[in-house]
């Protein structure tokens, strides 16, 4: 049996890594997007791979498109919570959009994801949810009181949820990437990372997306059934719990 993958947030980055590499490892895949048309047109016509347009802070949205994804592809057996935005500033000056924002598509996204197809995952005896957290979800980070207490609550869901659906073979565990080469870090001028991140890093070098890839094809596996509740840093020794 063809099991299916749904990957929001997965036609670029760290999430179009992740569908690619489960893919390749013989799932039915499908991902979600919500802004870049150019982008999701283009993954698709490279990989093949089913993408849905909505956009996940809303709960009506993913109900319709995860019906939709049913339909076209299968019920949803791996669940990958990848979707996220950055809306940085400093508390006394962070607008409550800004705060919204980002606490809307980072976390409630992961009640709209989830609540539509835990009970199909619990009636077959099987599924495995994994939400892409954030090193500054565990260290905190300054300019990012929004983003790193929507990661740190990423991490809290996953701990109740695995609680909630261990007895019926639903895994829910946590990814803490580090500093990741994604379109959105490599803009950052190279001087900066050379003198400012990569000093952080045990490592000296960013991840690559792949890597986080990696560490998903494992915990959506079967093999991966006795990991529940945990989270998974991979930030290259940057930050160790």
């Amino acid at each position: 049996m063809t099991r299916v993958a749904v990957v929001s947030g997965g036609t670029r980055g760290i999430g179009a890594a992740i569908a690619k590499a489960l893919k390749a490892v013989g799932y039915q895949v499908a991902v979600t997007y919500h802004g870049n048309d150019e982008a999701a047109q283009k993954f698709n016509a490279e990989t093949g791979v089913h993408v849905f347009k909505w956009d996940v802070s809303n709960y009506d949205a993913c109900v319709e498109g995860l019906a939709k994804i049913g339909a076209a592809v299968g019920p949803v057996d791996v669940l990958i919570n990848n979707a996220g935005i950055t809306r940085d500033g400093m508390l006394h000056k962070m607008t409550p959009d800004q705060w919204y924002a980002v606490i809307n598509t980072n976390l409630n996204s992961l009640f709209n994801m989830c609540r539509p197809v835990i009970e199909g995952m619990r009636e077959r005896n099987f599924g495995r949810i994994i939400n892409i957290s954030s090193i500054n979800g565990q260290k905190g980070q300054m300019g990012q009181t929004n983003y790193s207490a929507a990661k740190a609550g990423d991490i809290g869901f996953t701990k109740a949820l695995a609680q909630e659906n261990a007895s019926k073979g639903v895994t829910v565990n946590t990814i803490c990437p580090g500093y990741i080469a994604t379109e959105m870090v490599l803009a950052v001028p190279k001087e900066i990372i050379q003198k400012s991140i990569l000093p952080q890093i045990p490592v000296r070098r960013l991840g690559a997306p792949e890597e986080i890839a990696r560490c998903v094809v494992f915990l959506a596996s079967d093999e991966a059934g006795f990991i529940t509740g945990s989270t998974l840093s991979a930030n290259g020794g940057q930050y160790m719990m």
